[in-house]
């Protein structure tokens, strides 16, 4: 993924690194946090506590979208807020269809959370014939058959895979072939798409295998040593 321009006071175009793309959902959440609690400003160093990283990180982070604070006041939660949300897109809803209603797609679909943060789940799809015609909520499952109808009356933006990992690749170039541009899988493999689509992995067994890693070193005499886990283990970073 290349770096995104984003915008400064005088709205002229700059780069903003991956990396910082990253760390802007963190920022965020805890912005959102913060604002809940009527706290209308917040230094680089809360920021900086509550995210899991460190302040000079928050401070060039946040210089990207031209935003500096203010010295001895700190950041305005408000503004920093719409600030974040314009670059990451939560200005306006996404529309986000999810393929594969098993036990995880079916949880996905049932989430209330995306809605709050400006992605609404639209559409169901799903191969299984027992499962067309059922419903979730207010949404009734199609058909695979029928994903480029329901991305094209339903202007789908995002692609959620939630297959099992061997449907995985069909499904991401049926998406593609639909028009969807954006997917994110948590199918447990690895799928490829062409130049020019956005794809973000969500590996739940791998996470877990990491936090294996680490809580064995918290352990004594589970396979050796003991150790402090570095935060970016803990996925703040």
């Amino acid at each position: 993924m290349s770096d995104r321009p984003g915008r400064g006071h005088s709205g002229t175009p700059r780069r903003i690194p991956e990396a910082t793309v990253a760390r802007l959902p963190l920022y965020y959440r805890a912005l959102v946090d913060i604002a809940e609690h009527r706290i209308s400003t917040v230094s680089s160093e809360r920021l900086a506590e509550l995210a899991g990283v460190n302040a000079a990180k928050v401070r060039k982070d946040l210089s990207y979208l031209g935003s500096y604070g203010t010295r001895g006041v700190g950041y305005d939660v408000e503004f920093l807020l719409h600030q974040i949300s314009r670059e990451l897109g939560l200005t306006h809803d996404w529309p986000v269809v999810i393929v594969g209603i098993g036990n995880l797609g079916h949880a996905l679909a049932n989430y209330r959370g995306f809605g709050a943060r400006g992605f609404q789940i639209v559409a169901l799809v799903d191969a299984d014939p027992a499962k067309v015609g059922t419903r979730i909520g207010d949404l009734s499952v199609a058909a695979l058959d029928d994903l480029p109808r329901v991305v094209a009356d339903c202007g789908i933006a995002i692609g959620i895979i939630a297959t099992p990992a061997g449907a995985a690749q069909e499904v991401a170039d049926r998406l593609v072939d639909a028009g969807v541009t954006s997917i994110l899988n948590f199918a447990p493999a690895v799928v490829s798409v062409p130049s020019g689509v956005s794809l973000r992995k969500v590996d739940l067994a791998i996470e877990l295998q990491i936090l294996s890693f680490y809580q064995q070193r918290k352990v004594p005499g589970v396979d050796g040593q003991r150790g402090d886990v570095p935060r970016a283990a803990e996925g703040v970073g």
